[in-house]
């Protein structure tokens, strides 16, 4: 898979440490590629014993980085939801209208970036029965303008 391009990589390595930790269903852009780093599995001490993250432009950076340091996570994607999809019990779906900026599992990225269609096909009433094939860019388009 080609992982998209982040959105200004002269903000690469500027975003917080803290950020949400995965959820919402759509993404619009990648801020960053970020490869944890923890001392305790063999990674250089660079913060005093604490685990830490080195930010990356791209995926393949951050993957061959990850690659060759020891104590080293596979690479993770900060990613920017403009909108997104709360899921607060098994079933029930509530339309987000507010960013937020979340660590998701690069394989997440094969999902379609999300489109002025992607939540509001996934919440009418006439969506298929597995409204996941929507996001996962697998659903049939039923109707004109439908996202999936």
């Amino acid at each position: 898979m080609k992982y998209p391009a982040v959105l200004d990589a002269s903000l690469v390595g500027t975003y917080a440490a803290a950020a949400k930790s995965g959820g919402g269903y759509v993404w619009d852009a990648v801020l960053e590629y970020r490869v944890w780093c923890h001392p305790e599995r063999g990674a250089p001490d660079e913060a005093d014993g604490s685990d830490y993250f080195l930010a990356f432009a791209s995926f393949e950076e951050a993957a061959a980085f990850s690659k060759e340091c020891e104590g080293a996570e596979d690479p993770l994607a900060l990613v920017l939801q403009r909108e997104w999809i709360d899921e607060p019990e098994e079933g029930l779906y509530i339309h987000v209208r507010e960013p937020r900026i979340t660590e998701w599992r690069v394989r997440f990225l094969s999902r379609p970036q999300r489109d002025a269609h992607t939540i509001p096909d996934f919440m009418a009433p006439d969506a298929p029965a597995n409204r996941l094939d929507i996001l996962r860019g697998l659903a049939p388009r039923q109707r004109p303008g439908a996202a999936y």
